[in-house]
């Protein structure tokens, strides 16, 4: 499975960009995609993550309400819509893409065996 990030760059605080992830290597349907972070000098953390067979969401306190995550199985890509962005949402975002997810997996970065790249989100006052 081949995992592909983009739509990162600069922004100023209150604004807003919109993550793509597309994946391949068999049916995008059958992935289970989430987003997580890592700012400079912290570990990574989880931010938002989907289900594929109920689109089920889960989100970190931090982002509800802020951030939106949606797939288009059309076009096998994931969207992450992040509003309202603040100084400490400034990290490298990345990807990650597992089969079968549970609620209880969901936010657990060791369950999810593929990855992207990752893509650099900075946001200045």
């Amino acid at each position: 499975v081949q995992v592909v990030e983009s739509g990162g760059g600069l922004v100023q605080a209150g604004g807003s960009l919109r993550l793509s992830c597309a994946a391949s290597g068999r049916p995008f349907s059958s992935y289970d995609m989430g987003w997580f972070r890592q700012a400079p000098g912290g570990e990574r953390e989880f931010v938002a993550a989907i289900r594929w067979s109920d689109g089920y969401t889960s989100y970190v306190d931090s982002v509800k309400g802020r951030f939106t995550i949606s797939r288009v199985n059309a076009k096998n890509t994931e969207y992450l819509q992040m509003n309202s962005l603040k100084l400490e949402d400034t990290a490298v975002y990345y990807c990650a893409v597992k089969i079968n997810t549970s609620i209880a997996t969901m936010r657990n970065a060791d369950t999810y065996p593929y990855w992207g790249q990752g893509t650099q989100v900075t946001v200045s006052s």
